[in-house]
């Protein structure tokens, strides 16, 4: 079916973002996307119009809510503006707005999001899809060509032991650690959605090895808290080189996790 998207919205800036794992460019401009047993190809056929093979009930109901489109990303560029007027960073911000402008933030699945980030700990990007990937072909079902993500119930079983030669490392214990608090009901991720910002970081952090940085990134990409920014080495980076230390996160607000995608994104890609 053919889509128009008058709004920010760059497959290819979106997949490389760092903020998703199975996405990925599967030809030149024809991009795959996982929700789930939902699978959607998607390119680009003039500005502002797209292919996608899937239905329009589909569309509706699983990806307009997946990619966001009921925000406007072009106004949020254009408060990030306002905020940086006048600023000693000014430039830095609108460089990081122009390189990332199309980056949208993904509505995605709160289990899948938080093993990716706990596995998403010390590892770069490609590392980390690899290990996703490997979990997906041990654990999940084969659709076709494709593996999904598995579900708890499929890998709630796996011991230590089956998580080994998956590239997790220590990060097996906290998967493990996971699971367990999950199955036993200590974490109800679907409840979660219910809780305010801070109580949703402080419950991830009873899990094994969830820290600020990865209850903050399940937070803002599982449960679409945008204006909580992570903050990893690429923001940190940023904070003492482009920002003279200021945490401008925390000034700007609403939508810090916006800004704070655009200035990962144009920082680790200008490293």
């Amino acid at each position: 079916m053919e889509i128009r998207i008058n709004d920010d919205f760059d497959l290819k800036k979106i997949v490389d973002s760092g903020q998703c794992f199975r996405p990925k460019e599967i030809e030149p401009n024809r991009f795959r996307f996982i929700v789930g047993e939902n699978i959607l190809h998607i390119s680009k056929c003039d500005e502002n119009i797209f292919e996608a093979d899937c239905t329009p009930e589909d569309w509706e109901r699983v990806w307009k809510n997946y990619f966001d489109l009921e925000t406007n990303y072009a106004d949020i560029r254009r408060d990030v503006e306002t905020f940086a007027a006048g600023k000693p960073y000014e430039k830095i911000l609108l460089d990081a707005l122009e390189f990332g402008k199309g980056i949208r933030i993904l509505n995605q699945e709160p289990f899948e999001m938080l093993i990716s980030f706990i596995i998403s700990q010390r590892k770069n990007i490609p590392a980390i899809r690899s290990s996703v990937e490997r979990i997906c072909a041990k654990f999940g079902r084969r659709v076709g060509e494709i593996y999904l993500f598995p579900r708890l119930e499929e890998i709630s079983s796996a011991q230590i032991e089956d998580l080994k030669g998956l590239g997790l490392a220590y990060r097996k214990d906290y998967i493990r650690n996971a699971l367990d608090k999950i199955l036993s009901g200590e974490i109800n991720l679907d409840a979660l959605k219910n809780f305010s910002d801070g109580e949703l970081v402080e419950e991830l952090k009873k899990i094994k090895g969830v820290g600020d940085k990865v209850a903050n990134c399940v937070a803002l990409f599982a449960y679409h808290r945008v204006n909580r920014a992570p903050v990893d080495v690429w923001i940190k980076r940023a904070i003492d080189e482009d920002f003279n230390g200021e945490n401008i996160f925390d000034a700007f607000g609403k939508n810090a996790g916006i800004l704070q995608q655009y200035i990962f994104y144009h920082k680790r890609s200008s490293k």
